[in-house]
Formats: structure tokens, sequence, C-alpha cells
């Protein structure tokens, strides 16, 4: 079994911190979802023991001293003084027995992109996920129908091999993995010839999604039992949704809130008036005041988006954008000069400088 100092890289007199740096620096490194490879999560798992033994100063301290400092999967190893003397002198391998051919199945991260009116209320996904299922021909026994796995002739179903070496301390008692079974303590002599005697098969299955509302981009959703089938059909690993909402071209996200901007002609904001507004769940009826000026918000309660984590809804909030005409017919003209002339004249005033209509409006939205 490699040394945990090793497998991290640092030295025996490594602090805590440095122990933790060469973990976290490996972990980003090996993890499954960066590097998916078999042999990435092996290592991965195994850099993450020696990190679970030699971060704890109690199981530090016994692996220093020669135990393993703390198990992984019941496995190899010495755990103290007693399984020093159990394994040198006869007993410590055979009481743990053979390793189990059923093993966990890899997590699985998906992508799922919603639109943002999907999220108000949630939706349904019926996902096409590739992935390893059970086998269906040997139901995870690995072997063909009709067979079983026969006990190793040369361990005897222990999974280890016993050896004498001759040692300062008299003849010693050393315990390894049975080459011939590799530590499974039987052998499968006819394997299954559908999954290879791997008791699972790669394979398209249809995994039904619900997404609740209001998640947002970034959010992963886990799905425990929906990942990957182990090997021999072992217990299933988790399936992790992420989540990416795509931009609306009209309404925009703050929280649990959706915002848009309402554009009304001068008249309109002047005289007031009574707007329609297309919302993403159906039609919001609006009341512009008179004389209404740009950079006013108007808010209707419980039209935003589902909240994630509790009851109702944000709110649905409209910016004003009261448009000035650029082109007046000669009549028009006449009308808006009738208006200045009939009302008093206020010169010009100088006040607080805004990045144009966006910037008041988010200071609205945002304020």
């Amino acid at each position: 079994m490699a040394d945990h100092y090793e497998v991290l890289g640092v030295s025996r007199e490594a602090t805590q911190d440095e122990i933790k740096k060469a973990y976290r620096r490996l972990a980003r490194e090996l993890h499954p979802d960066v590097n998916p490879g078999a042999e990435a999560s092996e290592r991965f798992k195994e850099v993450t023991h020696a990190y679970d033994v030699l971060s704890d100063p109690k199981q530090r301290q016994q692996y220093d001293l020669g135990g393993q400092g703390g198990g992984f999967g019941g496995a190899q190893g010495f755990g103290g003084f007693g399984d020093i003397f159990e394994t040198f002198f006869g007993g410590g391998q055979q009481s743990r027995g053979p390793r189990s051919r059923r093993e966990r199945g890899q997590d699985a991260l998906i992508r799922v992109e919603v639109g943002l009116d999907e999220v108000i209320f949630g939706t349904h996904r019926d996902l096409e996920v590739d992935t390893a299922i059970l086998c269906e021909t040997c139901n995870g026994s690995c072997c063909q129908p009709g067979t079983a796995p026969v006990t190793c002739d040369i361990c005897r179903g222990t999974g280890s091999i016993n050896r004498t070496v001759r040692s300062l301390l008299g003849n010693v008692m050393t315990s390894s993995p049975c080459g011939t079974c590799r530590g499974y303590g039987t052998i499968i002599q006819t394997p299954c010839v559908t999954c290879q005697g791997q008791g699972r098969v790669r394979a398209r299955r249809t995994v039904p999604v619900d997404i609740p509302a209001g998640v947002d981009t970034g959010l992963r959703l886990q799905m425990p039992g929906s990942g990957e089938t182990g090997p021999a059909g072992g217990p299933n690993g988790d399936l992790y949704l992420e989540i990416k909402v795509r931009n609306h071209d009209v309404f925009s996200r703050d929280g649990d809130d959706l915002l848009c901007t309402l554009q009304v002609q001068m008249t309109d904001a002047i005289l007031g008036t009574t707007a329609n507004v297309a919302a993403l769940d159906g039609d919001v009826e609006v009341e512009l005041k008179p004389g209404s000026q740009s950079g006013e918000v108007l808010t209707v309660k419980d039209r935003g988006v589902g909240r994630l984590r509790g009851a109702g809804r944000g709110d649905l909030r409209i910016g004003v954008q009261v448009l000035t005409p650029t082109k007046l017919t000669h009549k028009e003209r006449q009308l808006v000069e009738q208006l200045a002339a009939a009302r008093k004249p206020l010169a010009p005033e100088l006040t607080h400088f805004h990045q144009g209509l966006f910037a008041r409006l988010r200071d609205r939205f945002l304020g």
C-alpha cells in the first residue's frame, strides 16, 4: 500500500496547512468532474483517503507508529498494534476476508438549459443519458447464466496469500492479495458474454427530471441513485444537473423578480393611460398615471419567478421609458408650440448626471 505522505507529495514533517494545500491541489486535478478517467478516479480515492488519515492528528500519530490510521472500505494495511501482531503471526488478513466485486458507481454530471419562462413555475424534462446500467443477461453476477463464481484454489477463498519471511524478529508472516483472483477469493470461469464479466453495460436511458421553480444559472441539482451502476451490479452513483437559464429578449432577472422596460408615447406619459403588458405567464394590465417620468418603476406583485426555497413568487418590475418624437408633422408641431406657449416657461436647469435612461432604471430597480 502506498505511503500516505508520498501519495500527497509531502514530507513526514509536513504541517497541517501543507497537507491541506497538497490535497486541494491534487483534488482539483483528479476530481471526476475534471478528470473522468478510471485511473484518475482511483488516484482521487487514494488521495482522499491519505488526506483523511493525515488531517486527523490521532490517526496520523497512529499511522506514523505503523498503523494504517483509519479505514478505507475495510481493506488493507495495519489498524494498530493489535493488527500488526495479527498480520505478522496469523489471522489478520483472514479476519478481513476477500474484497467484494460490487462497487458503487461513479457520479455523473450533465448540463440542462431551460428558458426563463420555464423557471417561473418549474418544468419537467426527460433527459437522455449515456451511462452504465445493470446487465440484464447476468443481473450483475458477471457470470454467464447458469454458472457461478468458483472458489480460488490458490488462496482457498481468502483473497490473500500468506508468506513466511525471516527477519530479526524471527519468522514473520506477511499477507498480500492473491494474484490469481486479484483478492476476490473467487474466479469467474465463464464470464457473461454481454457485459464481458463486468455486471454492467453502457446504454442510453431516459431519466425523468422535475426541475423546480426558481432555479438559476450555475445551480446544481442532485439526484441520488441516478448515476452509473457500479461494477458487478453495485449501487448507483448520483446524477448532478447543472442548470443554465437562457437569456430572454425582453425580460431579465433580479433574484426572484422579473425586470422589463415599457416604452410609452410622450402624450400617454402626460395624460396617463392603461397598458397591457405581455408577461411570461400571461398579460398584465398596468396603469400609467398622468405626468409619468422616464425611470419610474411600476411594480406588479407576485408576477415574478417562483421562489426556490419557500412559497410565493417575486414581483414584476416595469421601468418606464418616455419616447420623445423626433419627427413631427406641421400640424403636430403647431399643437406642441401651442402647448408650450400655454405653459409657464421654465428655464432649463442643471441636475444630477445620469448615464442615460438605463442608469436611471438600474438605480430605481436595484435601489
